[in-house]
């Protein structure tokens, strides 16, 4: 089996895949919510939890999705099952490569509205509509855009067919060129934004927040919180990472490539963090905002500063590059489905899904408005979604994941693709047989059941 190439081809470099890995990590969650959850749990005690974390689960599920994925250099159904018979294993371990797919596509459904959201936003900043706007006016704008389904279905569609356009041309000519171009921009975007954040009043106010190390503030939920984006950060359980995988060369080391996507991711989050919360410090706004950080305290931050129209333009464009590489990510694994299992054309592939997840999408952006009392188990079509996929699929693909390779795979198979040291691949199969499930499940016991 380790002699297969994939029909869908390899990455040019190590290097390529652990760009295009990264751009699925680095997502709209890394620029806020991980510097923000930073600030609220400890600081610089949370960091080093969150990295322990990384360490014990997220790292090794990873190189877990990854080995799979090259061994059998198939979309993650056909991998799962190819290397459960290897190990004498049931076929029906591919459904976890089903569940991982669909996930990717309901994810992508309403991941594409909040995307169209952002580059309306960069169209806001350039025209320079914020300026000098106060909070509440930024608040009704924001408003304003939700409930207007026109707009939000322009941006959408524009937002899918740059994301289907990518994965249409292939994995060389389109996911590799997209991320060679776009990886190496959003890091120099970063740098400039984090550039001027250092020229702000609230800069020393913004690394306090971010990396006061203040034990006190580790609690039982913090470290919860800190478990559950270790997982969740690192794209894991939806079969993106095995896909990007079965491009691999297999010269390349697993390990050493996932450590370096796993400092990239979090080195991005936190760079992010210092390129924002200055500016959210220097204008007296509230770190706690969430999305509305993103769509209106910035916007009305950057619409009073110096340079703020520019700045505020080159924000919007790195979230927007950070919301594509992750988007493609999303579509990959059931194009390469279909062209494997189907023989579909790429061009073809990528247009049908994209139809379908443009289509579900529109469900999405009309629960902000024509639809809006449209709910199940409470919940409207984008918070259902949004809730199954993050609380339900992704950890419970996480720990099937972590069972399989623990479980079911030889160890010969997993070592003659990890090509660890003795000791650390047994520290590796303990962390894939007990301390990765149960961590997982600890997260999705306690998503399905939050404590008072």
């Amino acid at each position: 089996m380790t002699n297969k190439t994939s029909i869908q081809g390899s990455w040019a470099s190590r290097w390529i895949f652990i760009l295009a890995a990264t751009g699925s990590a680095v997502g709209l969650g890394n620029i806020w919510k991980f510097p923000y959850i930073t600030g609220e749990n400890g600081g610089g005690a949370f960091v080093l939890v969150y990295l322990v974390c990384i360490v014990l689960v997220g790292i090794p599920i990873m190189m877990a999705e990854v080995f799979i994925g090259r061994r059998a250099r198939k979309n993650p159904i056909n991998a799962l099952v190819d290397v459960a018979e290897e190990s004498e294993g049931s076929k029906k371990w591919g459904l976890i490569g089903l569940m991982g797919m669909l996930s990717g596509v309901f994810i992508f459904s309403f991941y594409s509205v909040v995307a169209g959201w952002v580059l309306h936003y960069i169209k806001v900043m350039l025209t320079g509509e914020m300026a000098n706007v106060t909070s509440e006016q930024a608040g009704a704008a924001f408003g304003a855009l939700l409930a207007d389904p026109a707009t939000l279905l322009i941006w959408h569609t524009i937002f899918s067919i740059m994301s289907i356009a990518v994965v249409a041309a292939g994995i060389n000519k389109g996911i590799e060129t997209a991320t060679r171009i776009m990886m190496p921009a959003l890091f120099v975007l970063l740098l400039i934004l984090l550039g001027y954040a250092m020229t702000t009043d609230g800069f020393a106010a913004g690394v306090d927040f971010m990396f006061h190390f203040d034990a006190s503030q580790l609690s039982w939920n913090a470290v919860l919180v800190a478990l559950g984006h270790s997982f969740f950060t690192l794209s894991l359980g939806m079969g993106t990472i095995m896909a990007y995988g079965s491009y691999m060369t297999k010269k390349a080391s697993i390990g050493k490539t996932v450590l370096a996507i796993g400092a990239l991711d979090t080195i991005v989050a936190l760079v992010a963090g210092l390129a924002i919360f200055p500016i959210i410090f220097a204008n007296n706004m509230d770190p706690a905002a969430g999305s509305g950080l993103m769509f209106m305290s910035l916007p009305v931050a950057f619409g009073q500063m110096p340079f703020g129209q520019l700045f505020g333009v080159l924000f919007f464009v790195l979230v927007g590059i950070a919301a594509w590489t992750s988007a493609i990510s999303l579509l990959e694994p059931t194009v390469a489905f279909l062209v494997e299992k189907f023989e579909m054309k790429r061009t073809s592939a990528s247009i049908l899904l994209g139809s379908g997840v443009w289509a579900l999408g529109l469900a999405c952006l009309g629960s902000f408005n024509v639809i809006s009392d449209v709910t199940f188990f409470g919940k409207n079509t984008f918070d259902l979604l949004d809730y199954i996929t993050a609380n339900i699929m992704l950890p419970l693909g996480g720990i099937l994941i972590a069972l399989f390779a623990g479980w079911v795979v030889k160890d010969k198979f997993a070592q003659d693709e990890l090509e660890l040291s003795d000791t650390v691949f047994k520290l590796w199969k303990i962390s894939m047989k007990f301390t990765a499930p149960v961590a997982v499940a600890i997260v999705l016991y306690f998503l399905l059941f939050p404590m008072s």
